[in-house]
């Protein structure tokens, strides 16, 4: 009735499978049809792949269509300019974060009459929310969300320590329906955990989701991911989609996702991959400086991969596991790598290598560039010290982020303790440096 009423299906409706059967979407759109008389056509994106999508499309007449976002934006990707497609009047999305800009590539290519739809729904609990758009419909900011509560389904946001939090509050999606599934099919353990008789004070079962949100004064629900998505870097909770949503907006960014790396030294990393709209693609750095504008210092990922194309799984979801790990290279930087000249410079680059996981550093390469932040600072000064005998505050390397900067810096240090013949000696050689 949900799926009926929400979409208004009728018998002259041509709707779309590109869900796998093991999903929510697998198992609605085909009963959906059924019930109401349309039609249904599968469509296998593991076979036939997106570039035929456009063509089958248009060729079915296809008025209702659900995709995956990650793939409706490779969908979009390989689409010429004047593509469109006037027989789709509801183009839903579902199983991931939908960003403003999806939005405005479905604008390029869809008719005016054409509804935008962005759902939140789980196999476990089927449809819990839903947001409608038309082409006058404002996103003010850079996530679109999940909606309003539908009929007989009531979804709230709980802790890590099961407390429901406030409005504007990170928080699990707990969802009590109904429709809820009662558990998993011999599975007690996993129901135990997943499932409650009454997680919110009703009659009806209840749900965890895994899934992260929060809700505006008004109802209105955002998705921010699943929980697992949800990371803590150097003390401060971060959510991976926010970041991702910023790169998407940066110029000559199509695609992007960000993981968090635990390494053996126990340090974190956020590591960005990043398809290119066009070539060039954006180098590391002008992605960290935009990024910059937009997020504070400790949600700016320290590693940019730049990708010809991100790994996704048969449903269309992307396949996080597949993701490269970065090559310990200083590849990303646009500056030519320049070796030690100095005693010291040549220790300074051994240290900062070791700590910042590199097979090689320049002597004017930047700290930050270099993906470091004030931990690994802490670290390298640290060794600076005990290597060289000298008291350097923290701040150092942020007047200082360069090899060729601290060696100078370094050199003042050492001056203050040596014989006059030793510092007139290399004193030169800081003013050499300096000329350099």
């Amino acid at each position: 009735m949900r799926y009926t009423n929400s979409y208004h299906v009728c018998s002259e409706d041509r709707i779309a499978l590109l869900s796998s059967f093991s999903t929510t979407g697998g198992w609605i759109h085909p009963l959906g049809a059924l019930l109401n008389g349309a039609a249904i056509f599968p469509f296998d994106l593991k076979k036939e792949g997106l570039t035929k999508l456009a063509d089958w499309l248009r060729d079915e007449e296809i008025t209702l269509c659900t995709m995956n976002p990650s793939a409706f934006r490779h969908f979009v990707a390989i689409l010429d300019r004047g593509d469109s497609f006037p027989a789709v009047r509801v183009l839903s999305f579902s199983g991931e974060p939908v960003y403003r800009s999806d939005i405005e590539l479905c604008r390029g290519h869809f008719s005016p009459a054409c509804v935008f739809v962005n759902t939140l729904g789980a196999t476990e609990a089927s449809w819990t929310r839903q947001f409608v758009m038309d082409r006058e419909t404002e996103i003010t900011g850079n996530s679109v969300p999940v909606g309003y509560a539908l009929p007989e389904v009531e979804a709230r946001l709980w802790d890590e320590n099961g407390v429901e939090v406030g409005v504007n509050q990170v928080g699990e999606i707990i969802v009590s329906s109904p429709y809820v599934s009662l558990g998993y099919w011999q599975r007690p353990d996993l129901t135990q955990t997943n499932f409650s008789s009454s997680p919110l004070g009703s009659q009806t079962c209840g749900y965890r989701t895994g899934d992260l949100g929060y809700m505006l004064p008004d109802g209105c629900l955002f998705h921010l991911g699943r929980n697992d998505h949800q990371v803590k870097v150097r003390g401060y909770r971060i959510e991976i989609a926010e970041i991702e949503g910023a790169l998407l907006e940066v110029d000559n960014v199509k695609h992007a996702v960000v993981i968090l790396q635990e390494e053996k030294q126990g340090n974190q990393r956020l590591i960005a991959y990043v398809v290119p709209s066009s070539l060039p693609p954006p180098t590391g750095n002008t992605l960290r400086l935009t990024l910059a504008e937009r997020l504070p210092d400790f949600m700016i990922p320290s590693v940019f991969v730049i990708m010809e194309a991100l790994p996704f799984l048969p449903s269309g979801k992307l396949d996080r596991l597949a993701l490269p790990s970065p090559a310990n290279t200083r590849s990303s930087l646009e500056a030519p790598l320049t070796a030690p000249r100095t005693p010291i410079e040549a220790e300074l680059v051994k240290i900062w290598a070791e700590v910042l996981g590199l097979d090689q550093v320049g002597i004017h390469d930047s700290f930050a560039e270099l993906g470091g932040h004030s931990l690994l600072a802490t670290q390298v000064l640290s060794r600076v010290i005990k290597t060289f005998i000298v008291d350097l505050p923290v701040r150092l390397l942020l007047e200082a982020p360069t090899v060729a900067e601290m060696a100078i810096v370094i050199l003042q240090h050492q001056a203050t303790q040596m014989d006059p013949e030793t510092l007139a000696r290399l004193l030169a050689e800081v003013e050499d440096l300096s000329e350099e």
